[in-house]
């Protein structure tokens, strides 16, 4: 299945679930001032773009020093996309940002894993490693999926209050359907391309 620009960019918007990630991130930001609020938010965005560009252009080197196929990073992806969409259909309890937050955040839990975390990591790694021609595209839908989860989430007070929880935990379900049948399909694709090269 080839990926297109919008797909690519619907793809990571869906597994950033910056709707879905509001509550957590409101809590993070517990402890810190209303004023540095907005610099908090766009250093950790930043930081978050910069550690997925470096995935994105360096992670298919890491691959081949580590001597892992295409095939085998779809069918990991595809595994972790779907534990990931899982958690967004069934959300637990507790979570990692429950928590009391301890002053203000740096990189943890904002940027690595709130924006950047692992499902985001291996879908760059997968996009760049299977098509390493498109990388300008890749690039270009990982910068709109960054600014679109840094206005989420410089908005994330007001659209709270503006949707209420049980909106934001609806969409973050519908959101975890749609990542799950993406999941399955690049998982199929996976373990359908390794057959094919046994064959």
């Amino acid at each position: 299945m080839e990926t297109s620009f919008w797909s690519a960019t619907v793809l990571l918007i869906l597994i950033t679930d910056p709707l879905g990630n509001i509550p957590l991130f409101i809590t993070a930001l517990k402890q810190v001032r209303p004023e540095r609020r907005r610099r908090v938010v766009l250093r950790e965005c930043l930081i978050a773009f910069a550690v997925l560009l470096i995935f994105l252009f360096f992670g298919r080197h890491f691959l081949e020093l580590m001597q892992l196929s295409d095939e085998s990073l779809r069918v990991a992806g595809g595994v972790i996309l779907f534990l990931i969409a899982l958690k967004m259909i069934f959300p637990g309890e507790e979570s990692a940002f429950s928590g009391k937050s301890q002053g203000e955040p740096f990189i943890v839990p904002i940027a690595i894993p709130l924006i950047a975390g692992p499902s985001a990591m291996a879908t760059v790694l997968l996009l760049s490693t299977r098509e390493p021609a498109r990388m300008l595209e890749w690039t270009g839908a990982l910068t709109i999926t960054m600014l679109v989860s840094t206005t989420v989430f410089l908005a994330s007070g007001r659209l709270q209050k503006l949707l209420g929880e049980p909106v934001i935990s609806a969409l973050e379900r519908l959101m975890g359907l749609v990542l799950t049948a993406i999941s399955i399909e690049m998982l199929m694709g996976g373990v359908a391309a390794y057959l094919k090269k046994l064959g």
